[in-house]
């Protein structure tokens, strides 16, 4: 019998012995987030939480728990992470912008917009914040709204290509086509190289009934991107705009060439046949 406790009491005794503190699960857990071995970096997380419930370090814990999560697909699992995280530290900034950047992501349009409201309560000038809140104005038609935030990004830094497009953005969708126009204009001057800005001034000149102006510049579009078939197609429209049915057909035949499937483009086909 004695033997019998003997074995138990060393038993006990190295169990303790290999018990892992709150530290050394965090450690591995870090570890394994290194590694990029998500599965075991999101259970050491979770031993961890479970060993010390009440540790001060908890919230950035369950943050990271939840971007491990996200990472994994567990969206559901990612979002209770980062509600517990904020239950412990309301005030995050970093925590709400993970947070509202899954919602939006989700497009919980209304949650994301919370977070972010929240986010420039505590820091007015925070760029991600008014970036996507400003996004989610234009998804809402809040064109007003969403120029506000990006004036405020553009008074701390004028040169932000992003709240620039999106202040063109705002400017056409609300028919302030001269002030989206007199931006288009700037930005291409500034990002001579990029096609998709010739593209977007292109879409306005459709809008403002400039159809040859809009050729031009998808003419130059075509020769900083060859293969960009949506060209093609913006061409085809254009040209049967004006009548133009067999150049019509040549670019859409070319679009379909570079990918598109022929079924996306047979109403238009068919109209450039007639």
């Amino acid at each position: 019998m004695k033997k019998y406790i003997y074995i138990v009491v060393l038993m006990c005794i190295g169990m303790q012995a290999y018990a892992q503190t709150y530290e050394e699960l965090v450690g591995k857990a870090m570890d394994a987030v290194e590694a990029d071995s998500l599965y075991d970096a999101e259970k050491f997380f979770k031993e961890a939480l479970n060993k010390e419930p009440a540790n001060m370090g908890n919230s950035l814990l369950l943050s990271n728990l939840g971007t491990i999560q996200r990472r994994m697909g567990k969206n559901k699992e990612a979002l209770e992470s980062y509600t517990l995280a904020l239950n412990k530290s309301p005030h995050s900034i970093k925590i709400l912008l993970n947070r509202a950047s899954l919602y939006l992501e989700l497009d919980y349009l209304e949650k994301a917009y919370s977070d972010y409201c929240n986010v420039i309560d505590l820091s007015p000038k925070n760029k991600e914040a008014l970036q996507f809140r400003a996004y989610i104005y234009m998804r809402q038609r809040q064109y007003n709204e969403a120029r506000n935030d990006y004036r405020m990004l553009l008074e701390e830094e004028p040169a932000n290509k992003t709240a620039r497009i999106g202040m063109v953005m705002a400017n056409q969708k609300d028919g302030r086509y001269k002030e989206a126009f007199d931006e288009l204009n700037r930005l291409v001057t500034d990002f001579p190289n990029d096609a998709s800005l010739l593209k977007a001034r292109a879409e306005l000149e459709v809008e403002m009934n400039s159809l040859d102006l809009a050729l031009l510049d998808l003419e130059e579009a075509v020769k900083k991107t060859p293969n960009d078939a949506d060209i093609y197609v913006m061409c085809g429209d254009i040209y049967l705009m004006q009548g133009r049915k067999r150049e019509a057909y040549v670019a859409f035949e070319k679009a379909i060439e570079l990918g598109i499937p022929r079924p996306q483009l047979h109403d238009k086909l068919k109209a450039s046949k007639k």
